[in-house]
């Protein structure tokens, strides 16, 4: 969470004070001093902990005092000023409360203004004097100016090396004559639910601040950023807003992730936060200081989240995975011999889980090396090698490679009375159709009902992708519209 400054502070203030005003008051006014108890301490009576209580808290405490002393030399708080641009709306609000000038027009032009921001960060790289500090990219933005605090009080000036919304990092470089600790990275992997922890950062402004917890749960998804391929681990030590971009540390000083965000109908904490694990980023830390920016690696597959509808009609039931529901032709995977239809479980001997994990597993892959994929393919387990490529969103955004171009749908009960086929009709319902795609070129339609692969019944899901597989040379579609049987033109595949 990165604290902002913005032109609605002085407002904010009042508001806020005011609203401090009513809780005093309301708090106050519901005392009754005449019907209230007090109860005091008893000087006479005395509590004594063991020997052996005393000694063990001791010991909890100064390995507490160890462990924050070794990692806070390694925690800076950064103050960020960034230029933004707005549009200038109807009713100029904020800028011109009242009235706009009057050589202003209707959402006319845009505004640029200074947006200043704080966050935390942690140095975890050295270089003769350039020192390299880790944060999210929420806290830097697009920086105009990043000013770097030290534990020691010095204020340097920062450097935006590179930043990347998808995993909500960057990087900052420094350079400063005298040594600094840089933090070890610790195996994120390793993680388990119950270890404690430690977040470090500037919540609020107060800079240098540890709290403690556990980790609640690990492989967490969501955030705010919907772009994001991270998992987090979430925990209960407090984070609040400037701690963003801080180190969440274990017992032994390593930095196991970088805190994110929180979930909070207060705007504080209330033991809710998550931290990007430290594995989704140890690559971005060399891809940022070689060029700037993450190389991502590239597979060239569509892949989708499947119901347990349609799970069952591929007869992936309980089977952890990522279904490539389509391929990009040319790509890296239509070259490695993945075909749509393809249940992927494993990269590079590493199983996967969902679609979450995979992207994150292929993003990490580096591009011009060669990996290997098992995947399930008409029940069978067979292998694939496939040399990766640099992602490129020109690539990514081209639908017209994208084959076959459509998601086929199962049939279900509901839909053959809705679209009043006959009881028992096989096939598959075209949906998700994508423009300027090889489904589009051969003029298919959502909600067309696919009967025949190249001439071959189509049953279901499943059979539709077997005989999409089996297709050579050219390939076409029968289909039925509206209760018209149509075919489709023929193309090369």
């Amino acid at each position: 969470m990165r604290k902002l400054k913005n032109p609605l502070s002085a407002m904010a203030g009042i508001l806020l004070i005011m609203l401090v005003s009513v809780v005093f008051l309301s708090a106050r006014c519901s005392s009754n001093p005449e019907n209230a108890s007090t109860v005091y301490a008893d000087p006479g009576l005395k509590t004594e902990l063991s020997k052996e209580s005393v000694s063990a808290l001791e010991s909890l405490q100064k390995a507490n005092r160890e462990l924050t002393s070794m990692i806070l030399p390694s925690v800076v708080t950064l103050d960020v000023v960034e230029t933004r641009k707005v549009q200038n709306n109807i009713d100029g609000f904020p800028w011109f409360f009242f009235n706009r000038p009057q050589d202003q027009k209707d959402g006319q032009g845009e505004r640029e203004y200074e947006a200043e921001g704080m966050g935390s960060g942690v140095i975890v790289r050295k270089t003769g004097k350039t020192y390299y500090v880790l944060t999210n990219q929420h806290v830097t933005g697009n920086a105009k100016t990043i000013s770097v605090m030290l534990y020691n009080g010095d204020k340097v000036q920062g450097k935006l090396i590179g930043s990347d919304q998808r995993k909500d990092v960057a990087l900052v470089s420094f350079d400063y004559d005298k040594d600094l600790r840089v933090a070890v990275l610790g195996d994120s992997n390793t993680v388990q639910v119950g270890d404690l922890t430690y977040a470090i950062g500037a919540p609020m402004g107060y800079v240098s601040t540890v709290t403690s917890g556990i980790v609640s749960a690990v492989g967490r998804s969501g955030g705010p950023n919907r772009n994001n391929i991270n998992d987090f681990i979430q925990t209960d030590a407090a984070i609040n807003q400037g701690n963003s971009g801080g180190p969440l540390v274990n017992i032994y000083g390593e930095v196991i992730g970088i805190n994110n965000w929180i979930v909070s109908s207060s705007g504080g904490s209330q033991g809710l936060a998550f931290s990007i694990p430290i594995n989704n980023l140890k690559k971005a830390i060399d891809d940022f200081i070689t060029s700037g920016e993450i190389k991502y690696g590239w597979l060239g597959v569509q892949l989708l989240e499947i119901n347990d509808k349609f799970r069952e009609s591929l007869n992936l039931k309980d089977i952890e995975g990522a279904f490539a529901g389509q391929v990009f032709l040319g790509s890296p995977a239509d070259k490695g011999g993945i075909k749509p239809g393809d249940y992927i479980t494993e990269v590079n001997s590493t199983k996967v889980k969902s679609v979450d994990d995979i992207l994150r597993v292929i993003a990490d892959l580096k591009p011009g090396e060669s990996s290997s994929f098992k995947i399930l393919r008409k029940g069978k387990e067979i292998s694939a090698t496939v040399k990766i490529e640099e992602r490129d969103e020109k690539n990514v955004a081209d639908s017209s490679k994208l084959w076959p171009g459509f998601v086929p749908s199962p049939l279900t009960e509901e839909i053959i009375k809705q679209l009043e086929l006959k009881k028992g009709q096989n096939g598959v319902l075209v949906t998700s159709l994508q423009a300027k795609s090889p489904a589009a070129v051969m003029s298919l339609q959502p909600g067309d009902l696919i009967v025949k692969v190249n001439g071959k019944d189509v049953k279901d899901v499943l059979s539709f992708y077997d005989e999409l597989s089996n297709a050579k040379g050219e390939i076409w579609f029968d289909f039925i519209r509206e209760g018209h049987n149509l075919v489709t033109p023929k193309i090369k595949r």
